[in-house]
């Protein structure tokens, strides 16, 4: 019985702590809602970053696609405004042909307009080209340069100094900051040396 009524005792103790301290326990619960809470809320945060970290990446993904399909696309058709600019020059020498076709009474005059004609479409694709950046490298009476020039032969010459471009056999072109083709030349070597 002694037992009984001691553990009575603190079974009324424990609740009556309970109870004297009704404070500190709505504390205590206040305390883990709290904690309750800011977990769900940071939770909530942690999922939200999850989600806008996907779509950023899937966005950069979706970028990358699009910028490499415009560079293939590019790559792809990078000489059409030069090939259309060229059509012209062939339309004109299809004129020429046509032309030098032609009925005429004077064979002369047919193949001075021809030649017109073949002349006006050269001008007409220099034009093209230089529109393009390609235009064409002087040589002849200019030292030799390697980097522009390649030297075919040497010819004495009494009017032109040695090691410069006597004569031009194929024209050389640049295209913006690049050798295209090196113009195929005769170099002079000098005044001819008399034995």
């Amino acid at each position: 019985m002694a037992e009984e009524a001691k553990e009575q005792d603190v079974g009324q103790q424990g609740e009556t702590d309970a109870v004297e301290n009704p404070e500190e326990a709505v504390l205590v619960e206040e305390a883990a809602m709290d904690r309750e809470c800011e977990t769900e809320t940071l939770q909530r945060e942690l999922a939200d970053a999850r989600d806008q970290m996907m779509r950023i990446a899937a966005e950069f993904d979706n970028f990358k696609k699009r910028t490499e399909r415009e560079r293939s696309k590019l790559l792809k058709y990078a000489g059409e405004n030069i090939l259309r600019d060229l059509l012209t020059t062939v339309d004109n020498l299809d004129r020429a042909i046509e032309q030098g076709g032609a009925v005429a009474e004077d064979d002369g005059k047919k193949l001075q307009a021809m030649v017109q004609g073949v002349e006006l479409t050269r001008k007409g694709l220099v034009a093209s080209l230089e529109r393009f950046g390609v235009e064409p490298l002087e040589a002849v009476g200019l030292p030799f340069n390697p980097d522009e020039h390649d030297a075919l032969t040497m010819e004495a010459s009494a009017n032109v100094a040695a090691n410069h471009v006597l004569r031009e056999f194929l024209r050389g072109y640049r295209f913006k900051d690049r050798i295209l083709r090196h113009a195929q030349v005769v170099v002079s070597s000098g005044p001819e040396k008399s034995a």
